[in-house]
């Protein structure tokens, strides 16, 4: 089991197989499940979104809540640890989960029938859900927006992935730091409109 824990890879992989093993439990018991239509691609592209949002917004909270916070509590010597390190790869997995998360949400949307509604705030079928689910919608792409043309390339100047003078990479890493916060404060109104949609409407 050690062997399996202290790989990533090897835990990713045996998350998999538990996930594969629970299926063929539950398809074998109760014969359902497993008919590939369009309920079970609705499913699967839900699952997607919601493992992608778990990971997007556990990031975002991740650099809000942990990173940014601390940053002025480690010693200079050790902060290219952050920097040239965690920060990177933390962000190629933050800005990537938001992709999966926006598409995935956009196929479960249009598999569900309700893309141009939500899309619309629900003026095109005056449902509640539709509004609801849209504001959402909208939110989240709001903030997918922010990750890939905001704060990624402020983020690459900030820590030096890109050519950039000192005066630049501060006004970057400010910049950075403020859509980031930003996304912080819209996850909030995001995720209620979302389990809103699916559970009061």
């Amino acid at each position: 089991m050690a062997k399996i824990l202290q790989s990533l890879q090897n835990t990713v992989i045996a998350s998999l197989i538990l996930v594969v093993i629970m299926v063929i439990i539950v398809v074998g018991v109760h014969k359902q499940g497993l008919e590939l239509d369009r309920i079970w691609w609705s499913f699967l592209f839900r699952w997607i979104h919601v493992a992608g949002g778990v990971m997007w917004i556990g990031l975002l909270y991740y650099f809000n809540f942990v990173q940014i916070p601390n940053m002025g509590k480690i010693p200079d010597e050790q902060k290219p640890a952050i920097s040239k390190v965690i920060a990177p790869s933390a962000l190629f997995w933050f800005r990537w989960a938001a992709m999966a998360t926006i598409v995935s949400g956009l196929i479960l949307a249009q598999l569900n029938g309700y893309l141009l509604n939500a899309l619309t705030l629900g003026f095109m079928d005056g449902a509640a859900k539709s509004t609801a689910i849209g504001i959402g919608m909208w939110l989240g792409i709001i903030m997918w927006f922010n990750v890939w043309f905001v704060i990624w390339p402020n983020q690459q100047k900030a820590l030096g992935l890109v050519e950039a003078d000192a005066p630049t990479k501060a006004a970057a890493a400010r910049t950075a730091m403020l859509f980031s916060r930003t996304n912080t404060m819209l996850s909030l109104p995001m995720l209620y409109a979302m389990v809103s949609a699916q559970n009061l409407y």
